[in-house]
């Protein structure tokens, strides 16, 4: 067991050679393909999905637990179904961006398809055994969010990537989806301001796959992968990340004027210290090469870097904001 790749590989998208890779366990190969660093952020929407059912005085540990295990295994298999779709129509040969940065087990000869297919059936089969027992809990509405779900893990690469509607993807799945319908189906009731509270992270987390998007901006045009940037343009899609971030701040201040939120939400406030990297990196293209005081180690990871660290702060203090406004809330009542 190689408890420090199993911690590095949650941190960070490991670089590692064929050599190395034989030498490791099931776990830390399964953790690595499947891009575990980037689960946390939907075990974060899972996080405030119960946060906002502990609000509402409608927490259920068991429920919940079911919804984190088949939201981040789901998570997980699409990222393997994703490696194996872009495989397969050739998109990952050549130094595709992608194999730039971390390993494509596949393109780098370090998997083969069965293997990663096995990966992605039992990472696949956990998740459904999570999720079923909820829906069947919830009826038609619980097998509704279930076959979405299943529509985006099996979907997202081909074609949603590629006719610029991942991006939309990703804000409906890590929004109303993920949070709106994981407080449904612990608490069993519809709310649509939790849909709304759930918006400032899922746009967190839009950014980042716009960033990723920025990034590979000249690869993916090049082979016809109609990503949103590549519509709208490079200088067009940085600003949209801008124009989302400052989204995921006012539409907590929102929530807060209603009523929705406590005051103690605008503890969010304090993530704005991130934006003195983001800030400076947005407002201009993305450098050739890696600049001087840039970490190679993270290059040619450039816009998707400095959103996944705006996401994570603001992550964390958005979770600190709700867990005190549960406090808060059952101290008044």
């Amino acid at each position: 067991m190689n408890f420090a790749m199993w911690a590095k590989a949650l941190r960070v998208i490991p670089r590692i050679d064929k050599e190395e890779w034989m030498r490791l366990d099931v776990i830390s190969k399964w953790l690595i393909s499947t891009r575990a660093a980037v689960l946390i952020m939907t075990f974060i929407s899972a996080a405030i999905a119960g946060l906002l059912a502990a609000g509402a005085s409608k927490f259920d540990l068991g429920r919940w637990l079911l919804l984190a295990i088949g939201l981040v295994f789901a998570h997980a298999t699409n990222n393997l179904l994703n490696d194996m779709t872009d495989f397969n129509r050739g998109v990952d040969k050549d130094n595709y961006f992608r194999t730039q940065y971390g390993p494509q087990p596949l393109e780098q000869g370090l998997m083969t398809k069965n293997e990663v297919l096995t990966y992605a059936a039992v990472t696949g089969i956990i998740a459904l055994a999570a999720g079923l027992p909820l829906v069947l809990q919830n009826g038609m509405p619980g097998w509704f969010l279930l076959a979405s779900g299943a529509f985006f893990v099996l979907f997202y690469t081909w074609p949603l990537k590629y006719i610029g509607l991942g991006e939309i993807a990703v804000l409906i799945v890590w929004g109303p989806l993920m949070i709106g319908g994981g407080y449904f189906v612990i608490t069993g009731q519809w709310d649509w301001n939790v849909v709304i509270a759930g918006l400032p992270y899922a746009f967190g987390v839009t950014t980042v796959i716009f960033g990723k998007h920025i990034d590979k901006y000249r690869e993916d045009k090049a082979k016809g992968i109609h990503t949103l940037p590549v519509i709208i343009g490079e200088k067009a899609g940085r600003y949209a990340v801008l124009g989302m971030i400052a989204m995921q701040y006012l539409s907590v201040l929102y929530l807060v004027i209603i009523g929705f939120f406590s005051p103690v939400m605008l503890v969010v406030l304090f993530a704005l210290y991130s934006l003195r990297r983001v800030l400076p990196m947005y407002t201009k293209p993305r450098p050739e090469t890696c600049p001087p005081d840039y970490g190679k180690d993270v290059w040619p990871l450039y816009f998707v870097a400095s959103a996944f660290y705006q996401n994570r702060q603001y992550g964390m203090f958005f979770l600190l904001g709700l867990v005190a406004d549960v406090v808060l809330k059952r101290l008044i009542l």
